[in-house]
């Protein structure tokens, strides 16, 4: 196998970590037990630590076996979702309702597994950040990314470069995807009120029906990605969440719609926001309703530098089985897409196997596939080494 010699040599130990992380979750900002079992094994290896980074986040410095002046960060995410685990395997969560339905427990393990070999190795010039990070399930300004970032991140630790990785169902099991330029969509949210004074069903005409509105709000929507943005320029509006009236014969006075907004280029990004406002001034208008709009800017478009790329594939080439260097993209959102607003880096995807089974991201029947851990570790590993010479 192209993986590191070393790190296949405690594959066992990394599935036993992972094992007790998929065991043990925590939410969004409840990564108490996570984080305190990250710093405990990153000082067993000499590793310096500083907790309560961004809240629950852990980070780890080491310095090379040579001296230099550059220094590369490794994030891993390390929080679970609110989900009723339904595997009955032995280390199925713990926690009723919260479970690590994203495979965040793969992560965290598999930046241990490149913090371990690298603390014993130490081939490399300079620095690597080991950034354990919470809250990426969070998102937006509150996540753990942004958060991290605020209290002074990359300010405190230094980082030239940064990289990171996602699990991939529906990718075998060694093998990576990595492309430079957009490759993560950006994120936002919208809630619309619709308003009457609401009346008696049987009676439509001594209001304006705030149900129908919605319906018709719900359907025009769509013509912001149909019609009013370039073809070519992908963007997706869903109206996620409809929520109005009590009866059956009364037509309510309020009815809420939620959604959210997917775009890659920031002029696609750029139009949603007043064409959602016209289209819903102009409905409501037209069936005598009020409304009121909010808007929110969450996930910012992940972006992977093209140098970053290159060394992505680079240090990916000498792990992997085959290496796919312009997959499709995805409007999944991934706040690490704010740690590459502040630093060039490259996010990428790795295989973990089969989608079949309820092997898919934040499903009730997700478990991470414990054979990619080693490379995972191999690759976070090379990057250092190759960067760092």
């Amino acid at each position: 196998m192209p993986i590191i010699n070393r790190i296949a040599g405690f594959q066992d130990e990394m599935t036993e970590w992972r094992h007790h992380l998929h065991a043990n979750p925590e939410l969004s900002y409840q990564e108490y037990a996570t984080a305190k079992f990250v710093a405990e094994k990153l000082r067993a290896w000499g590793i310096e630590v500083t907790e309560g980074v961004g809240g629950t986040g852990v980070v780890g410095i080491l310095r090379g076996n040579v001296d230099g002046e550059r220094a590369i960060g490794l994030r891993a995410d390390m929080d679970a979702l609110a989900i009723l685990e339904r595997n009955v395997f032995d280390h199925r969560s713990r926690s009723d309702g919260v479970m690590h339905a994203c495979g965040h427990d793969g992560h965290t393990t598999m930046l241990l597994g490149a913090a371990r070999y690298l603390a014993e190795t130490r081939n490399f010039a300079g620095r690597v950040a080991f950034i354990f990070q919470p809250a990426e399930e969070m998102g937006g300004a509150d996540g753990g990314a942004a958060r991290m970032i605020r209290e002074g991140l990359f300010d405190r630790f230094q980082c030239d470069e940064i990289y990171g990785l996602h699990n991939w169902p529906g990718m075998d099991v060694g093998t990576f995807a990595v492309k430079a330029g957009p490759m993560m969509a950006s994120g936002d949210s919208f809630e619309i009120e619709v308003l009457s004074k609401g009346m008696h069903a049987a009676q439509p005409h001594k209001g304006a029906d705030v149900i129908l509105t919605a319906g018709h709000l719900i359907v025009a929507l769509q013509q912001i990605s149909a019609r009013n943005t370039d073809p070519l320029d992908s963007i997706v509006v869903s109206a996620t969440q409809i929520h109005g009236g009590d009866a059956y014969n009364v037509l309510p006075n309020k009815v809420i719609i939620r959604g959210t907004v997917r775009a890659f280029s920031p002029q696609a990004r750029a139009a949603a926001e007043p064409a959602i406002r016209r289209i819903v001034d102009g409905i409501t208008s037209s069936t005598g309703a009020s409304s009121t709009v909010s808007y929110a800017q969450q996930y910012p478009t992940l972006v992977n530098s093209q140098a970053a790329a290159k060394s992505a594939e680079a240090a990916a080439l000498s792990i992997f089985n085959r290496v796919e260097t312009n997959p499709p993209q995805t409007m999944i959102v991934e706040d690490f897409a704010f740690m590459l607003e502040g630093r060039p880096g490259c996010y990428g995807w790795i295989g973990n196997g089969p989608d079949d089974n309820g092997r898919i991201l934040h499903s009730a029947w997700f478990d991470f596939n414990d054979e990619a851990l080693p490379f995972g570790a191999s690759y976070f590993a090379a990057v250092v080494e190759q960067q760092l010479q």
